[in-house]
């Protein structure tokens, strides 16, 4: 893996650990379904949009 793979993998697991501790609500289903999109775009090897998406998801968290 590249850098900015491992980078983009890292920033994964880091958006879904956040995800698993949020509360029930609107904002955790907003937040899982960008990172459903984000992992869509990981599997097509798109980092780009992939760290838009967990960055939204993130943002959605906050």
């Amino acid at each position: 893996m590249t850098p900015e793979q491992t980078k983009t993998a890292d920033k994964m697991k880091s958006v879904k650990a956040t995800w698993d501790k949020a509360p029930a609500g609107p904002k955790k289903d907003a937040a899982l379904k960008h990172y459903q999109a984000a992992d869509k775009a990981n599997t097509a090897k798109n980092d780009v949009e992939t760290n838009k998406e967990l960055d939204a998801a993130t943002h959605a968290l906050a």
